[in-house]
């Protein structure tokens, strides 16, 4: 069953068409005062003792979480698939004036601190293998559609893995536009984000040059097996106190972010998990309000937030029509974990659907 949507959230659809679109409506979440999430992130971990380039200003604007919370509308949508619901594409705010100047470094840098990022995610099929593998693009939701990043999943390799790239036309590996990539166990249901780096196999002497594992996604299944909505644990690096993200730069297998989190190392380590969706009796379906920035159910529609503070939403993601995704991301995410995380949901392999 999947999750739905926006200040009208969206039942889940079924687990047998993870396509269906249906809706009802449901109260909208108040805006609380906001907490600093800064020191939900914060592990310490030692400064990165890496290059630094340049810092460019953060990013200008920030926004008020008032300003993303509309009033509830009822939708009279029935469930079934022709009905889409048709509101007015404006109805999402978009994205606040940021300032791309330097794509590598913004996408990898975490948002500022009060800025949402609204970007969105378009999926092209197009092509004669594009069924099978399809190209996903990152823009900005603003007016001028800044690209971000593209991400494609390899043929010929054993597991999921996807290339992730600052250039559109250039999704291959040996290329100088590749920024990181989303890999999978056998399985389906876990994911290694890893930066630009090289493999430990060829590191350097200090191991400046070795990637760094970025994030990590693990699916799982709930108390309703395979008919419930899917459950997430996001697993990231901490931050330090300059809000830098603490480098986590595995030299084999056992050292990665999933090994620490599956035992329990934690340190310099922040767990995440996506947001329980609410049963809604009268729609008989499980909702999530979105604020408006999601209009369709799917099984992909997510928002993950820390368990400390369900209210600050880290990214969220959803539907807004066949093959386009809203995905906004807060500090502590760059572009590159929260694309990825994303691409993740997208995989055919996952056992959850």
């Amino acid at each position: 069953c999947c999750v739905t949507v926006s200040s009208v959230s969206l039942p889940a659809a079924t687990s047998s068409d993870e396509e269906d679109d249906s809706d009802s409506s449901t109260k909208p979440i108040r805006s609380e005062k906001k907490k600093n999430p800064a020191s939900l992130f914060q592990t310490g971990g030692d400064p990165p003792r890496e290059k630094k380039t340049k810092k460019k200003a953060p990013p200008k604007a920030a926004e008020s979480e008032d300003e993303t919370l509309e009033t509830p509308q009822k939708n009279s949508n029935k469930k079934g698939k022709g009905k889409k619901s048709k509101k007015p594409k404006e109805e999402r705010a978009p994205s606040p004036v940021i300032e791309v100047d330097n794509l590598e470094e913004f996408v990898l840098r975490p948002a500022a601190q009060g800025v949402t990022v609204k970007c969105r995610v378009t999926r092209d099929k197009k092509g004669m293998d594009r069924g099978l593998y399809p190209t996903y693009y990152l823009h900005l939701d603003n007016d001028k559609k800044v690209f971000l990043l593209a991400g494609r999943k390899r043929k010929k390799s054993k597991t999921s893995n996807y290339l992730i790239s600052i250039d559109p036309t250039d999704l291959s590996r040996g290329g100088e536009n590749f920024i990181g990539k989303l890999r999978s166990n056998l399985m389906g249901t876990k994911f290694t984000v890893f930066d630009n780096g090289t493999n430990p196999d060829r590191a350097n002497a200090d191991w400046s040059n070795v990637r760094q594992e970025l994030s990590a996604v693990v699916y799982e299944t709930n108390v309703l097996g395979f008919k419930g909505p899917r459950k997430m644990t996001v697993i990231i690096p901490g931050m330090n106190s300059d809000n830098e993200r603490v480098p986590i730069r595995p030299r084999n297998d056992n050292d990665g972010l999933l090994m620490r989190w599956q035992n329990k190392n934690m340190d310099n380590v922040i767990e995440l998990h996506n947001k329980a969706p609410v049963w809604n009796d009268e729609t008989q379906s499980y909702v999530l309000n979105f604020h408006g920035r999601v209009t369709h159910a799917s099984v992909k529609n997510f928002q993950i937030v820390h368990s400390s503070d369900p209210d600050y939403i880290v990214m969220q993601f959803g539907r807004v029509a066949d093959d386009a995704f809203t995905m906004d991301y807060n500090y502590p995410l760059c572009a590159v974990q929260a694309f990825a995380i994303a691409l993740s949901s997208f995989d055919g392999k996952l056992a959850c659907e």
